[in-house]
């Protein structure tokens, strides 16, 4: 059995400043970090198919550290795909969508998720981080 994971979040801020906080390594870097710790995981990122990148936090006794992923799809500034592995091998959708009056909405879709707890982890990772990517858009 897959599961899904699809969340929402709407951020006052322009789509090309979205899409710049969630392709740039720099700026990834900002919003992306080790929720154990809120230091910055390095990455190479970059918004190229076929592009292999890795996130990098502080190894556990349970963990390596290392998230592993490959960009699938890039459409700017609208629709951005990638693997993302660490433990098992996910892909996560991207879909950013112009709202009016300043907002933007931020489509999450992670699948291949093989069981309810590492669904809800994935979830509250994910709001954790898109709380900080709020955090970076308004600096």
């Amino acid at each position: 059995m897959s599961l899904t994971l699809n969340l929402d979040f709407e951020y006052n801020t322009s789509i090309e400043k979205l899409w710049n906080a969630i392709t740039d390594a720099d700026k990834l870097a900002k919003w992306v970090v080790d929720i154990r710790s809120g230091q910055a995981m390095e990455n190479n990122f970059k918004p190229v198919v076929g592009h292999q990148f890795q996130f990098r936090a502080q190894p556990t006794e349970y963990w390596s550290g290392i998230i592993e992923g490959e960009v699938l799809v890039v459409e700017a500034p609208h629709r951005l795909s990638y693997t993302w592995a660490s433990g098992e091998t996910h892909t996560v959708t991207w879909t950013l969508q112009k709202l009016g009056d300043g907002k933007v909405k931020l489509h999450l879709e992670q699948t291949g998720i093989s069981s309810e707890p590492a669904r809800a982890g994935a979830k509250h990772g994910w709001t954790k981080w898109l709380g900080e990517l709020e955090k970076a858009l308004e600096q």
